[in-house]
């Protein structure tokens, strides 16, 4: 099993059980990128952690491509 099935295992069960609970997904969402958050807060640097948010933020639009990619 890869890294990716299994967040995505998990993400889809927490996704499932705020519907269930009637909890806004939302706050679910910025719940577990808190706890990602600090989980690479305690082997990355704030910086480098910094970086790594800035760049899933300036490329999180699926209709958009990615600077380095070629036509």
């Amino acid at each position: 099993m890869s890294a990716s099935e299994i967040a995505n295992t998990h993400f889809t069960a927490a996704m499932a059980a705020a519907q269930a609970a009637g909890i806004d997904q939302d706050g679910v969402c910025r719940a577990m990128l808190g706890l990602i958050v600090s989980k690479y807060l305690e082997s990355r640097s704030a910086a480098d952690v910094q970086s790594e948010l800035h760049f899933l933020a300036d490329n999180c639009d699926p209709d958009t491509d990615f600077a380095f990619m070629r036509p």
